[in-house]
Formats: C-alpha cells, sequence, structure tokens
C-alpha cells in the first residue's frame, strides 16, 4: 500500500536510480503518453475531464502495460488531488476503510483525494460493497483498474456509479516511439549508455511485446544489459550496438520467467485435481493454499471445485456438488482470509468423498449419440398434451403416470425407438452409487422383459 503526494511532480514515490526502466519512463503528463488518443487527445474523455475541471469516479479497462495506473496518477497530478493506491490483491476492506478516513480528514481540511484500485475485479462482492456509500457521498473519487470486463467482475452498483474508460493494446509503432525516447532520453532511460539499438531490432522487441509498454521497456533493458555484458573492463572506443543475438536471448530470458510462471499456474491447478481425485486431503489443501498464497485468485479453485465435484464425484456423493458451489458463495461472502476456510472445507471434503466419473462418462456418451442420430422422434407419450388440442391429436396418448404403478415404476422405454434399450449412465460401486446401481438394474430388467412382451 503506497500513498502518493500531489506536491511532486508526479504522484507516488521518488523513482530510485536503479527502478526498472519502464518505472524510470512513466509519462509525466498527457503529453507525453503515447496511445490512447481517444482519451488523452484534445477531443478525448480525459482531456476534456481535466480541462473541465470535474474529476469523477472511472474504472479503467485494458490490457497490461496499456497504461492504467500511469493515467490514475496523471489525474492524481492534475487535480492536485492525493493519491492513495492499493491492490486489489494484498489489500481488504480494513485498507479500503483506512483510506476513506483519510480521505474523510483531507475533505475536511479542503484536500481532495483519488483512491486507485490496481486490479479491482480481484475485490470480492463485500470489498466493492464497502466502497459505494464513500462513492455516494462524495468522500472519495475512485479510479478502478482491470484487465477483465467489468460488466462481469465487477458488481453492477459499483459500475453505475463510475465512467468505463477502455484502454486498446499500443499499435507497434506507439511501442516503436516509446522505445525511441527511452533510448534517447539521458535523465531517465538509457541514453548515458554508450549504447547504440539498430532501428531493426527496436521494431522487433516492439511486435514481440504485442501491445504491452511495459514488456517491450523490460525487453529492451534486458537486451542493453547483455549487450553491456560484453564491453571491456577498459572501456569502449566506440558505442557497443545491441544485435538481433542480445535482443533474442532477452526475449528469451523474459518468456523463460513468464513460461515458468504459466507452468506453476498450470501445475499447481493439476496437482490439487490429482490429490482430490486420488483421495489424498492433505495434498489436496497443501495445493489449495499454496495456489491462495501465491497470488491465485481463489474464485479459480472455486470453480475447478465444483466441476471436480460434478466429474468425479457425481453420484457416489450427490452432497459434494452443492458444498462445493456452497463454498464458492460463502468465499464471495468473506473474501480472504477468512473465505479460504470454506475452500479448505470442500476440499477435504471432496478429497475424502467415494469417487465416481459415471456424470461425465454419461454424458459424453449421450452427447455422442445426439451428434451421430440428430433430432429422433420423441415417442407419442411422451409428447406435451397440456393443451386441448393436443390431446385431441393424440399426442401424449398411452403415457403410464409411474406414481399409479408398483413401486413408482412404470417399466417403459422412454428414448427414441430408434436408441430403445440403449445405456449412456453405468453407476460405478462407490458410495451411493451401489444403491442407485441395484435399484437401476431392477428397473431395466424390468423394461427389458416388457420391451419383449410388445
Amino acid at each position: 500500500m503506497s500513498t502518493g503526494s500531489s506536491g511532486s511532480l508526479f504522484p507516488g514515490p521518488p523513482l530510485l536510480p536503479d527502478a526498472p526502466l519502464a518505472e524510470r519512463m512513466r509519462p509525466r503528463s498527457l503529453a507525453e503518453i503515447v496511445g490512447q488518443r481517444h482519451l488523452v487527445g484534445e477531443d478525448g474523455f480525459l482531456h476534456r475531464l481535466i480541462n473541465g475541471r470535474q474529476l469523477s469516479s472511472l474504472i479503467l479497462w485494458g490490457p497490461p502495460g496499456s497504461g492504467k495506473t500511469t493515467l490514475a496518477r496523471l489525474l492524481a497530478r492534475a487535480f492536485d488531488a492525493e493519491l492513495f493506491s492499493l491492490s486489489a490483491v494484498s489489500s481488504g476492506v480494513k485498507d479500503v476503510r483506512e483510506m476513506v478516513e483519510r480521505a474523510r480528514r483531507l475533505r475536511a481540511a479542503g484536500q481532495r483525494s483519488l483512491l486507485f484500485i490496481d486490479e479491482i475485479h480481484r475485490f470480492h462482492k463485500g470489498q466493492q460493497d464497502a466502497l459505494l456509500p464513500h462513492l455516494e457521498d462524495g468522500t472519495i473519487t475512485l479510479v478502478g483498474a482491470t484487465t477483465e470486463n467489468p460488466a462481469h467482475t465487477v458488481i453492477a452498483p459499483l459500475v453505475s456509479r463510475c465512467r468505463v474508460l477502455v484502454l486498446e493494446p499500443l499499435a507497434a509503432d506507439e511501442i516503436v516511439a516509446l522505445l525511441e525516447r527511452a533510448l534517447s532520453d539521458r535523465e531517465r532511460g538509457l541514453g548515458q549508455l554508450p549504447i547504440r539499438v539498430v532501428p531493426e531490432i527496436v521494431r522487433a522487441i516492439a511486435e514481440e511485446a504485442e501491445g504491452d509498454a511495459r514488456r517491450a521497456l523490460t525487453s529492451l533493458e534486458l537486451a542493453v544489459s547483455i549487450a553491456r555484458s560484453r564491453a571491456p573492463e577498459g572501456g569502449l572506443k566506440a558505442p557497443l550496438i545491441v544485435d538481433a543475438a542480445d535482443a533474442r536471448q532477452a526475449a528469451q530470458q523474459r518468456l523463460l520467467r513468464a513460461d515458468r510462471q504459466g507452468d506453476v499456474h498450470y501445475d499447481l491447478a493439476s496437482a490439487f485435481i490429482k490429490s482430490m481425485r486420488g483421495s489424498d486431503p492433505d495434498a489436496a489443501v497443501y495445493y489449495l493454499m499454496r495456489m491462495i498464497e501465491s497470488g491465485e485468485d481463489p474464485r479459480f479453485a472455486a470453480r475447478r471445485m465444483i466441476i471436480f465435484a460434478a466429474e468425479d464425484i457425481g453420484l457416489a456423493d450427490p452432497h459434494a456438488l452443492p458444498l462445493a458451489v456452497s463454498a464458492a458463495q460463502a468465499f464471495e461472502r468473506l473474501g480472504l482470509p477468512e473465505g479460504s476456510l470454506p475452500l479448505a472445507e470442500a476440499a477435504l471434503y471432496l478429497a475424502t468423498a467415494p469417487k465416481s466419473n459415471s456424470v461425465i462418462l454419461a454424458r459424453d456418451h449421450a452427447a455422442e449419440r445426439v451428434r451421430q442420430t440428430g433430432s429422433l422422434a420423441i415417442p407419442s407419450p411422451l409428447l406435451d398434451a397440456s393443451a386441448p388440442s393436443s390431446r385431441v391429436l393424440g399426442r401424449g396418448r398411452g403415457y403410464r403416470y409411474p406414481h399409479a404403478e408398483p413401486g413408482h415404476h412404470a417399466a417403459v422405454d422412454y428414448l427414441p425407438d430408434e436408441l430403445a434399450g440403449e445405456r449412456y449412465y453405468d453407476p460405478s460401486d462407490q458410495g451411493r452409487e451401489r444403491e442407485v446401481a441395484e435399484r437401476l438394474d431392477r428397473w431395466r430388467k424390468a423394461v427389458a422383459r416388457g420391451r419383449k412382451n410388445v
């Protein structure tokens, strides 16, 4: 959690000389921003907002490296507002309340404040709800940043109180301009170094970044660092040229780090699911908490448990699915850290429940037969006959009401005639399905006997 000061050139703590290049090169004014002309151009919304001196709450929706954090800082500076920054990954309702209280004191002293929440989509419903009354009474002005569609990830009352601004990924030419600025800037960039990067390499780095300015500047900084490592100890007589090999190595090092992070995400998810499937509650709760502690969105784990309950437990324990759904709903109400308790409870329950994959097998088998056979005629007794005209046409004629039959079961095959006798659901011998299998076997034999007598 960091607090910026409106008295400095750029809201936020002073930059250190060893700060990453992407941080050092953050635009200090709207004029320095490359891209997003629909927002910061002369006719852009933010340009008009600043000129009109009317600061309103905003949600900035755009991909990584498109300038969301930079715009929040520039807005605070433009309106001489105290900037409070929170990350939804590591902050909770308590942090929001502290910021609101500070904003209230500033307001009483005639000072404006702006609350910036990065990754606001990671706030659960209760945390987002906590913002509403303070936006309503004007205590805080909110700028939320998100990489996900706020219509799906931010509660409707909060979206209705904010203007949603869409940021676009930067074009390759725009990123080239940013990289050239970093190479020539002697104060904040790389202009003081005896290094030269040929235009072809600058263009390649820009295109590889896929619209992400931060990613491009990080790759450039790494390529320059690799080139400098080749410099002789006595210094250079001529500028050292960053070549294609340096750029490839920089991109590879950056991609390796990203790939490892991606692998960790999928590897942890795989280990979590396989531990539950293997009925190991200790490993299941370990991998669950490892995901949560590493910053993974707990909603991801909750969704995986709901899928797991239907796919790997199914009717062997029909309580598994509603319990998994309840755990996900409980997390939405509680958030972290308390919300990890119902998630852990669900993981332990699912790991120790009897296992059966009969539901997914039945679904897949039935879906395949539908694709193979198309829209077969539904047997006449099963057709809707609620309207008098339908009964006149004979729809529903011959239907046998199960509750009027012995044992509340009518020995009837309900599938289309072409599929009569086919089986898609094969209960396992696990948990409750053992009892289901016995009952279903009796019913199916009765249907088969009736079919033979026809």
